[in-house]
């Protein structure tokens, strides 16, 4: 049986192709990103779980994902725009939020030029957003 986790980490095709690596690194950065909130007390209460999705993305797919957030009701859902490359659309009666990232284009050329600091890059990008969310939610920093 597998459970889903509460955080999970989606990417781009497009980044796929680029970063031979980022695959390894986003599930690494699942599973600590899930343990980081899970010590932070993000779920203690197991009927109230905040479902998070963090899809990043390249330019282009952000801005294309930016309007398909735009056309939904907002009476279903709560959209926050963190920063000019984060978005965060929550569903409150489903405790679901779907946070998009973009990697901007001078971003995707430093990581072109200097590979290396893919990890730890993707890391503190989702590490602010995650904790940005936090904030919203009045839960823990991680």
């Amino acid at each position: 049986m597998t459970e889903t986790l509460p955080i999970t980490i989606k990417v781009n095709n497009d980044l796929f192709d680029k970063f031979s690596k980022l695959k390894s690194v986003s599930n690494k950065l699942e599973a600590q990103f899930n343990f980081q909130t899970l010590t932070a007390n993000w779920y203690g209460d197991e009927d109230d779980i905040l479902i998070i999705q963090l899809c990043l993305e390249t330019p282009e797919s952000f801005k294309q994902r930016q309007e398909e957030l735009e056309q939904l009701s907002p009476s279903e859902v709560s959209i926050s725009h963190f920063s000019d490359d984060v978005v965060s659309c929550f569903n409150k009666d489903e405790q679901q939020l779907l946070c998009t990232i973009a990697i901007t284009s001078s971003e995707l050329d430093l990581l072109v030029l200097q590979p290396k600091l893919l990890a730890g890059f993707i890391e503190a990008k989702l590490r602010k957003v995650l904790n940005l969310i936090a904030q919203q939610q009045s839960l823990a920093s991680i």
